[in-house]
């Protein structure tokens, strides 16, 4: 299996420098033309590879491109997130993290973290369903309601005794998101971790990820301080919304 995903990978390289048929594939790689003919038969049928014009070579498919793009648009995302990310822990003396959908779910894909003694964990790398933090429920609030109603078509699990998943106060909290431009969790995904998210466009318009601010319950927020904080998330994804639709 190993050797497999070893040689198709070898194969996308060369297809990367340039298209090629079965043969001259064979001869690029050094791997006999019925190995090469029965990977890129693979990976075809997943669409990693596709057929050239005249039907005879191949190039890079679809899926790979699209995975190229993404990666690309991450990359973007990250460089274009950490200043803002900075800003916001120089002024909230809080941990501020960059999340983006993937699948049904949440990723946390970047954090900055405060000075402060007593912080909350660096959750970079953590997946999470989008009905337990805020950063999820501000992407689920940008969604088209068909995805939003196959999200809440599943068995929502229950993190803490303050999680919600009355699909109804679900849906009744997205438009309220939708209107307020940001969201606030109390202790809904873990006891004494209280965290705000607010959303994050591409220049399409579409949602792009979400940018959070989470700190320990006791501290976070102070009640005086709530409105503050909301208000500097949202001009700061606002910038950053806008970064990225001046970027080229």
């Amino acid at each position: 299996m190993v050797q497999s995903i070893d040689r198709a990978f070898l194969i996308l390289r060369k297809l990367a420098e340039k298209p090629g048929g079965i043969s001259d594939l064979s001869r690029r790689v050094e791997l006999p033309t019925s190995t090469v003919a029965r990977l890129l038969a693979a990976l075809e049928d997943s669409d990693a590879v596709e057929r050239v014009d005249d039907g005879y070579e191949y190039k890079l498919g679809p899926r790979i491109l699209q995975m190229s793009a993404q990666a690309n648009k991450a990359e973007s995302l990250l460089v274009i997130a950490r200043p803002h990310m900075v800003s916001l822990v120089d002024q909230l003396f809080e941990n501020t993290g960059l999340s983006i959908p993937s699948g049904y779910e949440v990723q946390y894909v970047e954090q900055v973290n405060s000075a402060n003694p007593v912080q909350i964990r660096d959750w970079t790398g953590t997946r999470l369903p989008m009905h337990v933090v805020p950063s999820g429920l501000v992407i689920l609030a940008h969604w088209p309601k068909k995805a939003v109603r196959g999200f809440l078509d599943r068995k929502l699990e229950r993190y803490t005794p303050k999680t919600v998943v009355n699909k109804s106060e679900i849906m009744n909290r997205l438009e309220r998101i939708k209107l307020d431009g940001f969201c606030w969790c109390m202790e809904e995904f873990s006891d004494g971790i209280n965290s705000i998210a607010a959303p994050v466009f591409a220049e399409d318009g579409n949602i792009l990820g979400a940018l959070h601010i989470h700190g320990p319950s006791y501290r976070f927020p102070e009640k005086s301080m709530k409105k503050t904080i909301s208000d500097l998330l949202v001009n700061q994804t606002k910038k950053m919304s806008k970064e990225l639709m001046n970027k080229k």
